[in-house]
């Protein structure tokens, strides 16, 4: 017999499935953004009335796959079997194509550039014609997506007319994969690559992945860890990775792979890996020549040299141009490229970590080769909950540059929290970084793309969440930020909200009673975060190796940079990094404007406070509380907000089904439980640390700060 509790269980979700009405499953978030369902009329219009044959034209393995997430969708919205055919049928028709597949039509031309794509309605002979145009066949495919994502947003068809175009060339993944198929920072099961069967079995996963990708424009995938293993680079894997190159390939993925620096000496036989030993270099261009005979359209490299133990050419006494420049050359006749990571930080002390990539890559601005991108991290540490935008976005000029955003939360709970990171990821696009002579203002997005000469030179790195879990990205609402990284890649100038709600109504619903009280948990979620593990500009307070839970105590580590105490200082006498001009002065690597803004506490944004500034503890905050009152309402209000989360998403049982909402309601009660958990040990440690009593008003941690130091995670996940 079972147990009470598992009867109430299994009965709570009967209830609740009953209550979402005739077209709710049980689902376990698979099918992702790819949810291709009917739904009541009061939800999407009727899209039959519009579109009563469809045709999409042309021959290419992209067209195939285009025809086929047609019928397959179509199919679903429109609740009914549909034949997509590969010439112009009569009536009210969806058809699609090249311009020059559709020449008959007599269309306008729009501005789609090689990637893009048109969507608009014409009357013809008494019918409507509802037409996808691009001036490639991605392009048509990439249109496919978005007419699908419009009807399934239940947005009306009728006179339609839209053009959209990737603001970015380079849109990629980066999946941190070791080949044993462990993921580094990964919360959502092992590799997705199964070395051990490939090249004979491809999985057909591959092609959901391929899929999923297209539909929110990422067009390149780094299969393996920036932690690299030179042995991805031997025949015996480049023969596995060929047949995920065919998988991708209709679908517009191009493949890339890390490469270890040292690779001439562990797997080609030199005893140096100097970048200006010919040997050296006659080496990679073979290596690369092998490589695009195995993979025709190999995108190129990604490359961490010279960080956290990984060779470099720093280990001959060159710098970061002469090493990116020599993969550049080798892969250029193919019309690859070199991703060059400006994650660095010297194997010796230094006065402030935050500085070193602008001094390691600023002197050197300008030397590098057209087709080297320097993939530079949204902050100048670490990925961090919250961190100023890195300032070579502002400093670097006349070198092409990249974003790397991460979208597994490595620092903001794993897979369990629920932390929207469009958000963050929109505060440092549309952060000012730089102003023109003129008095423009441009932003880290106009320094990323308009100032490198836009599409052609641009990109935008995102380190992967997926793993082999069946709903991909560990949670459900994980799978948003994999959303939101693809669309915000594509258009920068989107604004998180709009992405979320888009995110919300193709992978739950378009009912606006779920909608507008969902999307506004998803905005206020990192904020939550924030105020629950890193508030007021605190960062780095993550326990070691791990990086699950608080560790603000942690002093004793090998390199005083891998510590929590670094970054914080707490003493009795105040907190915060001092990066003042009279402190490390990593200001000054910004613009005049910031510079004179942050270099001032009374002008400092509160959310960067303590990242710029050392402060008393009794120094008088905006809202009029001292800097510790502000700390301590900041952590409470992260637990607070958390807890209202969990409301919110209670009431919504009747919109999902019963198993994604259990999911995601069990996930928010661990991550209160966790805010919590964050809250307490913070506030006990920096109370033993300041000699301060909590405010009145509010509750004190359950356990005094030597508890907390005593929890042991031997297994937390992602930490290889």
């Amino acid at each position: 017999m079972k147990h009470p509790k598992a009867l109430l269980a299994a009965l709570t979700a009967l209830i609740s499935l009953a209550l979402a009405g005739p077209n709710a499953q049980a689902e376990d978030g698979y099918d992702l953004w790819l949810r291709y369902e009917q739904a009541s009329e009061d939800l999407r219009p009727d899209y039959r009335k519009q579109i009563s044959a469809i045709a999409i034209l042309g021959d290419s393995p992209t067209i195939a796959a285009a025809r086929q997430e047609m019928a397959t969708g179509l199919a679903g919205i429109l609740d009914k079997t549909v034949t997509v055919g590969t010439s112009v049928p009569r009536g009210n028709t969806l058809v699609a194509g090249t311009y020059d597949a559709l020449s008959d039509l007599d269309l306008d031309r729009a501005d789609v550039g090689p990637e893009g794509y048109a969507i608009t309605q014409m009357r013809r002979d008494g019918r409507i014609l509802t037409i996808i145009a691009a001036d490639s066949d991605i392009g048509v495919l990439y249109g496919t997506f978005g007419l699908l994502q419009h009807m399934l947003q239940g947005e009306p068809i009728a006179g339609i007319d839209l053009v959209s175009r990737p603001a970015t060339q380079h849109r990629l993944l980066n999946h941190w994969d070791n080949l044993d198929r462990y993921v580094e920072r990964g919360y959502a099961g092992q590799s997705l690559w199964d070395w051990h069967k490939l090249p004979d079995y491809r999985d057909p996963r591959y092609t959901d992945y391929a899929r999923a990708n297209a539909a929110i424009g990422v067009n390149g995938t780094s299969l393996t860890n920036v932690n690299a293993n030179a042995e991805v680079l031997t025949p015996q894997y480049l023969e596995k990775a060929a047949p995920l190159a065919d998988v991708f390939r209709p679908y517009g993925i191009k493949v890339y792979l890390t490469a270890r620096f040292s690779a001439p000496i562990e797997i080609g036989g030199l005893d140096t890996a100097d970048p200006s030993n010919e040997e050296v270099q006659a080496w990679w261009e073979a290596k690369a020549e092998e490589i695009y005979n195995y993979i025709p359209d190999f995108g190129g490299f990604l490359v961490k040299a010279n960080s956290e133990g990984q060779p470099g050419p720093q280990d001959y006494d060159r710098n970061h141009a002469d090493g990116a420049n020599m993969l550049a050359d080798a892969v250029a006749p193919h019309g690859g490229i070199v991703m060059w990571r400006a994650f660095v930080y010297a194997a010796d002390e230094t006065q402030d970590r935050a500085k070193q990539a602008w001094e390691e890559f600023v002197p050197f601005d300008g030397q590098f080769r057209d087709n080297v991108l320097i993939q530079v991290k949204n902050g100048p540490i670490d990925f961090q909950p919250r961190e100023p935008f890195s300032p070579l976005f502002a400093g670097v000029e006349d070198t092409k540059l990249m974003m790397e955003f991460q979208i597994t939360k490595e620092y903001l709970g794993f897979a369990t929290h629920l932390a929207y990171l469009g958000t963050m990821w929109e505060e440092t696009l549309d952060a000012p970084a730089q102003r023109t002579e003129e008095g423009e203002t441009l932003t880290v997005t106009d320094m990323m793309v308009s100032g490198n000469d836009a599409y052609t030179v641009s990109g935008m790195a995102g380190v992967a969440n997926i793993g082999t879990d069946r709903n991909w990205s560990g949670s459900i609402f994980d799978q948003a930020n994999w959303y939101a990284f693809g669309r915000l890649a594509w258009d920068p100038a989107l604004d998180a909200e709009t992405v979320a709600r888009e995110w919300a109504a193709m992978t739950f619903t378009p009912d606006r009673a779920f909608l507008d009280p969902v999307v506004a948990m998803m905005m206020g979620s990192r904020e939550a975060v924030v105020d629950y593990m890193t508030p007021l500009g605190l960062h780095h307070l993550m326990d070691t190796g791990h990086h699950y839970g608080p560790g603000p105590w942690v002093d004793d580590l090998d390199r005083p940079d891998w510590n929590p105490a670094y970054y914080h200082k707490a003493d009795e006498d105040g907190i915060g990094f001092d990066r003042s001009s009279s402190g490390s002065d990593a200001v000054s690597q910004y613009a005049g404007f910031l510079r004179e803004e942050w270099d001032d506490p009374e002008t400092t944004p509160d959310e960067l406070l303590l990242w710029f500034h050392h402060l008393s503890w009794d120094y008088e905050m905006r809202s009029g509380r001292t800097l510790w009152e502000e700390i301590v309402h900041h952590y409470q209000r992260g637990v607070d907000e958390v807890e209202a989360m969990r409301e919110t998403w209670d009431g919504m049982a009747p919109y999902v089904d019963a198993e994604r909402h259990a999911q995601i309601a069990d996930f928010l009660a661990i991550q209160e439980k966790e805010a919590r958990w964050w809250r307490n040990a913070c506030l006990a440690y920096f109370m033993e640390v300041s000699g301060r009593d909590l405010p009145d008003g509010y509750e004190a941690p359950p356990h005094d700060v030597d508890h907390y130091k005593s929890l042991y995670f031997p297994s937390a996940p992602g930490n290889g």
